[in-house]
């Protein structure tokens, strides 16, 4: 007979996907409507108490989220990511490759600092693809670059929600990720920018391309423009680095300095209606988490959670690694957070006897936040194909071997994660 967790998972598993796919309800409330049809067939009634606390089990991600937002469109706005732009292909049109990079990691800025693969494609993502249109990158690949580079970028520090997922779970501090989640992201944003692009990018025509570049913004306010980024590294890094001269200021409080000081920067632009406009863009991811938390919370209330992390750890080491290349990514489908937080906990708990925890924390996160490219949801990929004005069908058939590329440099760090500990 099965086992009543197993009926309660599918029961979770099998609500979530009628009211997100037959009924098309968001994400979000499909997430509510499953936490709550596990607790009625766990014979846990309608656990208010428990539901409301899987709301604010991440809040500090929300925060993060949010304030980031409001950050990206401020700098949008100001016309910095624009000035930016036209820098990068002025300065090094004469070497592609290194103008590619370049674009890319535009393309992943807006992800590293709000964790969300969405941000990226609606931000830097849609102003970098008509550049790289421009360069002759025709659509479907440019929308692979985008959604791509979007995903490197949700997975790379300093804000990858996945890993804060995975190591709240077991209850281990978000400190020391950023040398392996970096080693994993910009080697591979590199190779995939330069594997899809660069064969189309290498003839340009510079003046053609310089016709639709606004190069006026950066010379009308020079430096001046950049400095709500150049404030946000700097914070970062001074509060990392003299923890003891200057306080912790959080996140959010960061990303809220730098938008103050974006308002005086560049082109004016009314703030309220700015951040209104970009916290109604963001409710969708922040819903999102708050559906994740209260599925988790389900998950631990009836024992499911429990039931998962006995089976993994039962798993063979063949089966297991088999398992995170295949079922992690997967799961992305429903969500690449609820992924993080069902899967990664108990695939970390599996793999604890192999090595360093942080480096095989942080590659979970880099290969659960792969799941951001599996249709349906495909949430970075159906913007960027939006975006090219494609069909996803289109633009995915590009993402396939970067894909399999990704998933197999992150079972290679999982295989020997302690000849990597010296990036911690």
């Amino acid at each position: 007979p099965l086992e009543i967790e197993l009926i309660i998972f599918l029961t979770m598993l099998g609500v979530f996907l009628i009211g997100n796919f037959l009924f098309k309800l968001p994400v979000s409330l499909s997430m509510i409507a499953g936490a709550i049809g596990g607790a009625l067939v766990a014979g846990e009634g309608l656990p208010l108490r428990h539901l409301f606390e899987g709301t604010f089990v991440y809040m500090d991600t929300l925060l993060i989220i949010a304030s980031a937002m409001v950050f990206m469109s401020v700098i949008q706005e100001s016309g910095a990511l624009e000035a930016l732009n036209a820098l990068i292909v002025s300065k090094f049109h004469r070497v592609p490759a290194l103008m590619l990079i370049f674009l890319m990691l535009m393309v992943m800025f807006p992800g590293m600092v709000t964790g969300s693969s969405t941000a990226a494609v609606l931000s830097s993502g849609a102003l970098v693809a008509p550049v790289f249109l421009l360069l002759g990158i025709p659509k479907a690949q440019t929308g692979a670059i985008i959604a791509l580079g979007a995903i490197m970028g949700m997975a790379a520090p300093p804000v990858n929600i996945p890993a804060m997922l995975i190591a709240g779970g077991v209850d281990m501090p978000y400190i020391g990720f950023e040398g392996p989640l970096f080693f994993l992201t910009i080697p591979s944003a590199i190779l995939i920018v330069l594997f899809i692009g660069y064969r189309y990018a290498r003839h340009i025509n510079y003046e053609e391309v310089k016709q639709s570049l606004n190069l006026d913004i950066g010379k009308q306010y020079g430096i001046r423009i950049y400095l709500p980024l150049i404030a946000l590294v700097v914070l970062m890094v001074v509060t990392r680095m003299f923890p003891t001269v200057v306080p912790n200021l959080g996140m959010p409080l960061i990303f809220l300095i730098c938008s103050v000081i974006g308002m005086f920067t560049g082109k004016r632009f009314n703030a309220l209606a700015v951040a209104r406009e970009s916290i109604n863009t963001t409710i969708p991811v922040l819903g999102k988490l708050m559906g994740v938390g209260m599925f988790i919370q389900v998950m631990t209330l009836t024992g499911v959670r429990g039931y998962i992390v006995i089976n993994c750890l039962s798993l063979g080491p063949a089966l297991l690694y088999l398992a995170i290349c295949t079922v992690m990514p997967a799961f992305g489908a429903v969500s690449s957070y609820g992924a993080a937080s069902v899967l990664g906990v108990p695939f970390l708990l599996a793999l604890l006897s192999t090595g360093n925890q942080i480096v095989i924390a942080a590659t979970l996160s880099f290969i659960c936040s792969l799941g951001d490219l599996m249709p349906p949801t495909a949430l970075a990929g159906n913007y960027a194909a939006k975006i090219v004005e494609l069909k996803y069908s289109k633009v995915l058939r590009y993402c396939v071997i970067p894909f399999l590329f990704c998933v197999l440099f992150g079972l290679a760090v999982l295989l020997k994660p302690d000849f990597f500990r010296f990036l911690v």
